[in-house]
């Protein structure tokens, strides 16, 4: 479960990034930020600490931006879990994918 996602402000990135959880630990909701140079295909998702994916938090076509959301781990057990972006471009001549992981503790 998340509680929504959204821009944080109208400045285009430099480049590709998944910025640290915050609170981390946290304790039921922890904010997530991620930066996207343009127009692109994002999946984040949550992972357990056997690589099972928990949670899907975007799985959609954003456009260039800085993007912050909430995820409330109160459904989950007390543990590490990992984030992981993986960013596809929209652009057909541009070939390839980012992907990048963080880990992030819930404690309760």
């Amino acid at each position: 479960p998340w509680t929504g996602i959204a821009p944080v402000n109208e400045v285009t990135p430099a480049g590709y990034d998944l910025s640290q959880n915050f609170p981390n630990p946290f304790n039921p909701v922890t904010n997530i930020d991620f930066d996207i140079p343009a127009e692109s295909f994002v999946s984040l998702k949550i992972f357990d600490q056997l690589g099972r994916e928990v949670s899907t938090l975007v799985n959609e076509n954003l456009s260039a931006g800085s993007y912050r959301l909430q995820w409330d781990g109160s459904s989950f057990g007390s543990g590490t879990y990992f984030i992981r972006l993986v960013v596809s471009s929209s652009n057909p001549l541009e070939a390839g994918s980012k992907m990048i992981t963080k880990r992030m503790m819930l404690i309760k």
